[in-house]
């Protein structure tokens, strides 16, 4: 429905002249034109560099063009630009504000006016007067107000895509994908970026308002907002809440009972209605995969296409050394030794533009990682930093090259320790940036943007190094081992020194192998493989461990310990399978937990040791969504749905609770209970869905019992809405 808006009338009027009256703002055809349909209940919405039409209707005598000339005004803080409504065709200036008479003389009293805003316009809210000048006076109408975005379709906009498909799938789509696990067991999280909802754009507009350099110097912020670049870091840093009102507050461990914990999040529709009605206070709480979805439907509402991408073992290198250290115990536990991390995964935002800063070299997409990880330029932001200068290693390009590089292109440098002292070394060049996934355009499968990030690694020699007895030594400050000269053997060298510590003729070799996809319920089942390259038999120690881990690196105690001695002929090749029941990792795990499996082969004669780890997620069991009808419901109409768990396990579940939310679809939780759950017992719960918006809704249901602190399920279902119309 078009807004019809009653003028205000800023000058005294005279008798018998022509006066504003109504002002229409033709919403619906503008919005169709624009690509802006949905985007807004309050106000108009348009694009930059693309005329949009008002019609003006006046009261009084009609307008008369030979004696009477329009004005027309934007205002922008305190900034303003006149443009005087011309009838020529040659009417549009693409630096310059401008309007021409579209139509009149239909109505005697109204007139439709084309306007057209620079290609290099600010994205704000406008206020929009009319002054009607004579010889002899002038009268001064407030018009209204109209909101102005990027243009992705408009070739000289900076954001322009060329192809229909991305600007839907990276633009207009509220739906998307995220990729978390381990590359082991990779699995998909949707989201509903939910643009379309209600309040959102005007929340994603309050955020410019709010931030510091809104704050500091309006006029300034406003200039400036015509440069996506300029956009892209600001609104990063606003969307977590770290140095100014943003919308986010991140925690990674402890209890999350005061706020809502991150995996609960499937909307940001939902995260940016709570920030925005709570007088920006910050919302609890985020991870990297929330950030960074807030922050894609920030960027698609204000024009900015924009994906969500996962970077598998990521790397969190403060230092900058491109090297991340791990430690582990003699007996293969992982220690919380390092300033630095590998995340099994981390998620952050690509945007594409130009990039005139740059050069057209460095066009295309570009990181912003909203996630407060390090500080850049004195503020916790990160980007943007073109992916063509990560991949072609220039690390000299704005924003924070240097640190997304190491986040793809580390190596890392495993060390066990014993009673202070380095006793094993081995480097891996591979594992960081392993696989990075976004989803695939109009499409849920994943495409691996790898090649995009990396180009071909040279190669690195002796990776696999031993180690017989080495004094290095804790640094008191970092928690860090210093490398230090071997001792006591003829022959040695220090760390990452000479080739004779990894002589393959004179070592061992190991690697750990993870059978399958571990589900709960299933025993996990392994298998070391040790590699004799010596011209002896050897008698070695296996030690095997298992433990608890956050996907952000942090440890939790060994839920899992076995050692054994074991015999090698010179030569031989050892296969030593290993088995953990569901009875012995139950009472500690819960679906999609990760777990750190590590053995460490020791030489009881020499004291060499070996080290192989690794790192998978636990598949957990499936809970059933069905939707009446389909999984295309309308506007406005209920439908049922049926969700189900059943028991897998081979023991009763105490207090089992199957829980049932949607953002758009339900208005509070929902759930069923049973005090005991047998095994091959079921759960289930109907629900009745009625959507308010159309666009892409998710519904989410959570299995949880009382002998597991952590929720057991989580699963996900996709529902289209369509429009009444359709």
């Amino acid at each position: 429905m078009d807004f019809v808006q009653q003028s205000t009338y800023i000058c005294g009027a005279e008798e018998g002249h022509c006066q504003l009256k109504l002002v229409n703002y033709e919403a619906d055809e503008n919005h169709i034109s624009h690509e802006t349909q949905g985007l807004s209940r309050k106000h108009l919405v348009v694009r930059r560099g693309k005329p949009f039409k008002i019609t003006l209707m006046f009261c009084g005598r009609p307008w008369n063009p030979l004696m009477e000339i329009l004005f027309l005004e934007v205002w922008l803080g305190d900034m303003s630009e006149r443009m005087r409504v011309q009838f020529s065709d040659e009417w549009r200036d693409p630096l310059r504000w401008s309007a021409k008479v579209y139509q009149s003389g239909i109505h005697p009293k109204s007139v439709t006016i084309h306007i057209c805003s620079p290609v290099l316009s600010s994205v704000a809210l406008y206020e929009l007067l009319l002054h009607i000048e004579t010889r002899h006076n002038r009268r001064t109408y407030v018009v209204g107000t109209f909101i102005l975005l990027c243009n992705p379709w408009l070739q000289e906009d900076p954001v322009y895509m060329p192809l229909d498909a991305h600007i839907e799938e990276y633009i207009k789509s509220d739906y998307g994908l995220m990729y978390i696990g381990t590359p082991l067991n990779i699995n998909r999280r949707p989201w509903s970026f939910g643009q379309y909802e209600p309040g959102v754009l005007e929340a994603c507009l309050q955020l410019l308002q709010v931030s510091p350099q809104h704050q500091k110097d309006k006029n300034e912020d406003y200039a400036l907002r015509a440069d996506p670049v300029y956009l892209s870091r600001v609104l990063c840093a606003m969307v977590n809440c770290n140095d100014d009102l943003g919308i986010l507050m991140g925690k990674w461990q402890g209890s999350y009972k005061d706020g809502v914990k991150p995996t609960d999040w499937s909307s940001s529709a939902d995260i940016l209605h709570h920030w925005a009605s709570s007088n920006c206070s910050p919302v609890r709480y985020g991870q990297c995969w929330v950030f960074a979805s807030v922050l894609c439907t920030v960027m698609r509402v204000l024009g900015i296409p924009s994906r969500v991408v996962t970077v598998f073992n990521a790397a969190h290198d403060g230092d900058g050394s491109l090297s991340i250290e791990e430690y582990y115990s003699s007996t293969g536990e992982k220690l919380n030794l390092s300033k630095d991390s590998i995340w099994n995964f981390h998620v952050w935002l690509e945007c594409w533009m130009r990039r005139p800063d740059l050069g057209s070299g460095f066009d295309g997409w570009q990181v912003v990682d909203p996630t407060p990880q390090e500080k850049s330029a004195g503020i916790f932001c990160c980007g943007p930093c073109p992916v063509v200068a990560i991949q072609q290693h220039c690390l000299g390009a704005p924003f924070d090259t240097p640190f997304i590089h190491a986040s793809v292109d580390a190596d890392i440098v495993r060390l066990i320790v014993r009673d202070g002292l380095v006793v094993g070394r081995k480097v891996n060049t591979e594992a960081v940036g392993q696989l990075i996934y976004t989803k695939s355009v109009g499409s849920d499968r994943p495409e691996n943007l790898t090649p995009a990030y990396k180009s071909r690694k040279i190669e690195k020699p002796a990776t696999m190094m031993m180690v017989n007895k080495c004094s290095a030594t804790f640094g008191s400050s970092r928690s860090t081992l210093q490398s230090c000269p071997l001792l006591g053997r003829a022959g040695g060298s220090s760390l990452g020194g000479s080739s004779s510590l990894g002589r393959s003729s004179q070592g061992l070799e190991v690697s750990l192998n993870i059978e399958g996809v571990p589900s709960m319920g299933d025993s996990i089942i392994m298998c070391a493989t040790v590699t004799n390259q010596s011209n002896s038999p050897r008698v070695l120690m296996e030690y095997l461990n298992a433990q608890l881990k956050e996907f952000n690196s942090g440890l939790q105690e060994s839920f899992w310990r076995m050692s054994k001695k074991v015999h090698i002929k010179a030569g031989e090749v050892l296969k030593l399978a290993h088995t953990i029941p569901p009875s012995e990792y139950e009472a500690y795990l819960a679906g999609d937990d990760i777990v750190n499996v590590a053995v460490v082969i020791k030489d009881m004669k020499t004291d060499e040791r070996a080290l192989a780890a690794q790192e998978f997620n636990i598949s957990s069991p499936q809970i059933t969504i069905e939707i009446e009808g389909g999984d295309s419901i309308r506007l406005k109409e209920k439908q049922k749905a049926q969700v189900s768990f059943i028991n897998t396990f081979s023991k009763t579940l105490n207090g089992a609770v199957l829980t049932v939310e949607g953002s758009g679809l339900l208005e509070d939780k929902q759930q069923a209970r049973l005090a005991l759950l047998k095994p091959g017992e079921k759960i289930e719960k109907q629900v009745s869905i009625m959507a308010s918006s159309p666009g892409t809704k998710i519904l989410t249901a959570t299995f949880s019992h009382s002998d597991c602190p952590s929720v057991v399920s989580r699963s996900f279902h996709k529902v289209s809405v369509k429009n009444e119309k359709h």
